[in-house]
């Protein structure tokens, strides 16, 4: 399954945010695949796309960021899939 999380740096922890993300590469943990990550430049704003099944690794990449970042997390499906339920649903 794919989460995107959508994240802004929390009040006053940009530069130990910049820090930690510079210093480790915000890598996903084991049993998550990063899909990409994108910054909105000149903000405190991104967003991460991962996939994987394991939900302990989902909340052990959140934990790991949760001190200096706030998260919001949303499972989310590509048009194809979507487009099924919609035709099923309206069908």
């Amino acid at each position: 399954m794919k989460h995107m999380l959508s994240w802004k740096v929390a009040p006053g922890n940009h530069k130990a945010a910049a820090k930690a993300f510079l210093r480790s590469g915000a890598p996903a943990p084991k049993g998550l695949t990063l899909l990409g990550r994108w910054h909105g430049p000149g903000s405190i704003c991104g967003w991460t796309l991962v996939e994987g099944e394991d939900a302990k690794a989902l909340a052990e990449h959140v934990a790991e960021w949760a001190g200096l970042v706030e998260f919001q997390i949303t499972p989310v499906i590509e048009d194809t899939a979507a487009g099924q339920v919609l035709s099923r649903a309206y069908a």
